[in-house]
């Protein structure tokens, strides 16, 4: 059994506590929290399990390292604090553990990272001995493996589009949906997700990784970026009231431009309510999916979604990106040290764990 830590205990944390109790080869060592409230509970509780499973949770990481655990699932965001995460990654790195995560978006491509970020995860790489993969769903498999499996069922590919559509009412960050994305602020607001470069330097890399799996050159990557706002003030079920006139729903490009065409798409649109831009692509069901098109001969279309927690579809996204990564640990394990893409990594059938459910 592979010793594991989950590094956090958010929306992936919980669901990381899940997967490796699941998983037949990982054993759960410890469990890091950052928030004094959630210290000495037990993880199976802190999982949402419904029973206990005899670790609790602690805020000692430099005990939990000391103890050399093979694996760590770094579940802590990133998102607004990229230098603590890249710290805290490169700590367990240098603890020698394989350390999977989504939380640092360049290091998706890690190739065509930034070297402030790439150089301190090899220099602990070659220090301590361990190893890093970054995945999740979108950026992650959804517009990585996905479609480039997808892809070998044409004969011939013209465009490929990854597509995220989301109520993004049910995603249980407010303030990111609020404030990184802009929900609910004047159209004048300028939301730092949607500020220009952003969506490139969150998903330029699936463009990259797609073109690189492909054997294309690109030509360039570009963004559009299109808002709309609400007709009507709404009342959402779990964010409460938006205002007529503010911002309602988003849709936006990561093109990736080969011999002067977009060939290389992801695409975003998000809504706070089903009533903004309806004349937009919706999920099948109004709640939210990931989608890829292969446009081309023949066209394919093959949409996923994903539930956790109660029916809820942002939940289910982020137990797909655990399952993902939690999935490639034993891998790494036995591989050389090192730093790992998406390319590097398969997706991997789940060994061991058909229809079997932890005691």
């Amino acid at each position: 059994m592979i010793p594991t830590v989950v590094w956090g205990t958010g929306n992936v944390g919980r669901a990381a506590i899940r997967a490796v109790d699941a998983h037949p080869a990982l054993a759960l060592a410890a469990v890091l929290v950052h928030d004094p409230a959630k210290a000495g509970r037990d993880a199976g509780e802190l999982g949402g399990l419904g029973r206990t499973l005899g670790v609790a949770a602690t805020e000692d990481i430099a005990a939990v390292l000391a103890a050399r655990p093979r694996a760590v699932v770094y579940a802590a965001s990133g998102d607004i604090r990229p230098d603590d995460a890249l710290a805290d990654i490169g700590r367990a790195v240098r603890a020698g553990a394989v350390v999977v995560t989504p939380s640092l978006y360049p290091l998706y491509d890690q190739r065509n990272a930034p070297p402030e970020l790439r150089e301190p995860v090899l220099a602990a790489v070659a220090e301590g001995g361990g190893s890093l993969f970054v995945s999740g769903v979108d950026p992650g498999w959804g517009n990585d493996v996905l479609p480039l499996l997808i892809s070998g069922l044409g004969t011939e590919v013209d465009v490929i589009r990854c597509q995220e559509i989301f109520d993004y009412s049910t995603y249980e960050q407010e303030d990111a949906v609020r404030h990184l994305i802009g929900m609910g602020h004047p159209m004048d607001y300028q939301p730092l997700m949607l500020a220009e470069g952003v969506p490139t330097m969150v998903w330029g890399g699936q463009i990259r990784l797609m073109a690189r799996a492909l054997g294309v050159e690109l030509d360039e990557i570009r963004e559009t970026l299109d808002r709309r706002a609400l007709e009507a003030a709404v009342t959402t079920r779990t964010m409460g009231a938006f205002a007529a006139g503010t911002q309602g729903a988003v849709r936006f490009e990561v093109q990736g431009v080969v011999a002067g065409e977009p060939r290389l798409v992801i695409e975003h649109v998000t809504r706070i309510h089903a009533s903004c831009a309806p004349d937009w692509p919706s999920p099948p069901d109004g709640v939210g999916a990931h989608r890829v098109v292969i446009e081309g001969r023949p066209r394919i279309e093959v949409t996923v979604e994903a539930s956790d927690e109660g029916e809820n579809r942002s939940a289910g996204g982020n137990a797909t990106a655990v399952g993902r990564l939690v999935s490639a640990i034993d891998l790494l394990v036995d591989a050389e040290p090192g730093l790992y893409d998406a390319l590097d990594v398969p997706l991997r059938p789940a060994v061991g764990r058909l229809g079997r459910r932890p005691a």
